[in-house]
């Protein structure tokens, strides 16, 4: 896909996305790989309402070469990419389900969700917790990239999900499975449950192998 095909999914992915309630207001952020650096959405917009001319391009330096100034939470996706080299896409969203779920207190920091369905173990497999720093802290930056290097998802506490794909297709895809998954989860707290057993989820990774 050439830049401007992959502009102009981007301004549809982000409408898709905004008017699904995945994401509202001027929250959220997408980037996509380029030959020669990235496409960001820029700081203050809407994904419901993108100007595929003017999303932001980074050079491989991650310095500012085209197109509005880039969203503010940069750092989080080029962090992702420096650690993750075959990721082609990230989204980051401020999804409500997910968000919920990371200001629990009661929830494993290793492993946030149990494994409800083959599909979340498909598209995410474990979704390891990042510890909660103010929006722009250069410690969430660094905690973002060592956890990248072992995990295509992870979850900002009191914060929301940044999801890592081979494209932005497949990042958009892990990223709707983790917030349907978080409304079951949530939906189901105080019910018993039969997540799938490890041995069940052995299988599905073995049949569906999670490559980013």
């Amino acid at each position: 896909m050439n830049e401007t095909a992959l502009r102009d999914r981007i301004a549809a992915v982000g409408r898709s996305l905004f008017q699904r309630g995945l994401t509202f207001g001027s929250t959220g952020n997408i980037s996509a790989r380029v030959d020669d650096g990235w496409l960001m959405t820029p700081t203050g917009s809407s994904l419901g309402d993108l100007d595929p001319a003017r999303i932001s391009k980074l050079d491989g330096a991650g310095r500012h070469v085209g197109g509005d100034k880039p969203t503010k939470e940069a750092f989080l996706h080029t962090g992702f990419y420096e650690s993750r080299p075959n990721a082609g896409a990230i989204v980051h969203l401020h999804s409500t389900y997910s968000v919920a779920v990371s200001c629990l207190a009661d929830i494993d920091p290793a492993d946030v969700l149990p494994p409800l369905t083959a599909y979340y173990v498909m598209r995410i497999g474990r979704l390891p917790l990042i510890p909660y720093y103010p929006p722009g802290d250069v410690d969430l930056a660094r905690a973002v990239k060592e956890m990248a290097s072992d995990h295509h998802a992870v979850l900002l506490a009191n914060h929301g999900p940044v999801v890592a794909g081979k494209s932005l297709d497949d990042a958009v895809d892990a990223t709707e499975e983790l917030e349907e998954t978080a409304k079951l989860f949530l939906l189901l707290r105080g019910s018993p449950t039969a997540p799938l057993t490890a041995e069940q989820v052995a299988e599905v990774r073995a049949r569906f192998p999670v490559a980013t």
